[in-house]
């Protein structure tokens, strides 16, 4: 009777702290999702509320700017502005061009280098990554002057290959760091197989690629955002009405003596519009090889 009674008491115990456990995980998993949608929260509200003013009038965005559009305040006359008086359409393009552009450009050279760096066990194979991560530290800011410099000595001022070159060097050094680091886990038996039935050395890069296409989905991502939000350098470098981006363009609508709300808010929505559509749609290969790139 004795050895029955502790064994009930002991699975009883046991029952009890299983109990409290999943008690417990249950009430930590509903304070992390908890704050996980206060963060969301946080940060869509703003982009909502750019949304939503920019179907409004310029008096109801400061009347009710938390307000949803009625029949009193609704407007469409923002976006009509932003293609009549504006050049978004071009403005489109060009960022399209630029971004488009300097994210290919910037993974076919990163994927080069960061395959002979990792592959070919060379002296100054490590010094030169190493530069490619110093060049994450310094901004490429710094450099405007040379930059306006070489470009002027090339012929490239106000033109969107300026931009593409140097988008593309701005991209290269994170591009390379993060890819080196998915070529290195790549298995040395793939590569040597390869070789032996006579591929050839771009050969066997292509036959890999496909085991590091979260780096490049996670490279392309990184390297796009940036490039289609900057203002600095297409202010500086391409700053003509034919050359104009979108962030550029949106700084039509703002003067000094009248700001046309409804045009800014309207472009801003239009502008936004590529980089949530696709964040959206590649969010989970991002999210994947930036995580990978960083296990590793």
């Amino acid at each position: 009777m004795t050895a029955t009674t502790n064994a009930v008491t002991q699975t009883t115990t046991q029952t009890t702290k299983m109990a409290k456990t999943r008690a417990s995980d249950r009430a930590g998993t509903l304070v992390v999702h908890g704050l996980l949608i206060v963060f969301a929260l946080v940060a869509i509200a703003p982009i909502l509320v750019i949304v939503l003013n920019s179907f409004k009038t310029t008096p109801a965005i400061f009347e009710h700017p938390f307000a949803l559009p009625d029949s009193g305040s609704f407007s469409v006359a923002g976006y009509e502005r932003v293609f009549t008086r504006g050049h978004f359409v071009d403005n489109y393009r060009n960022s399209l061009i630029v971004t488009v552009g300097s994210t290919v450009l910037t993974l076919v050279l990163a994927t080069l280098a960061a395959f002979a760096l990792t592959e070919y066990k060379v002296r100054f194979a490590p010094l030169v990554g190493g530069f490619f991560v110093l060049g994450i530290m310094l901004p490429i800011r710094l450099g405007t002057v040379p930059i306006i410099e070489t470009m002027i000595s090339w012929n490239l001022m106000d033109t969107l290959v300026a931009l593409v070159l140097v988008y593309t060097a701005m991209s290269l050094p994170l591009a390379i760091a993060l890819l080196m680091t998915y070529f290195r886990a790549v298995p040395s038996a793939v590569k040597e197989a390869a070789r032996i039935d006579g591929a050839g050395e771009l050969r066997t890069m292509t036959i890999v690629l496909p085991m590091v296409r979260p780096g490049l989905a996670a490279v392309a991502s990184v390297t796009m955002l940036p490039i289609w939000n900057d203002l600095w350098f297409p202010l500086i470098l391409a700053p003509s009405a034919e050359n104009q981006t979108v962030t550029l363009g949106v700084q039509q609508f703002v003067g000094q003596f009248l700001n046309d709300y409804p045009a800014l808010l309207g472009a801003l929505t239009l502008g936004a519009t590529p980089l949530v559509v696709l964040f959206v749609v590649f969010s989970r290969q991002f999210i994947q090889g930036l995580s990978q790139g960083i296990g590793k």
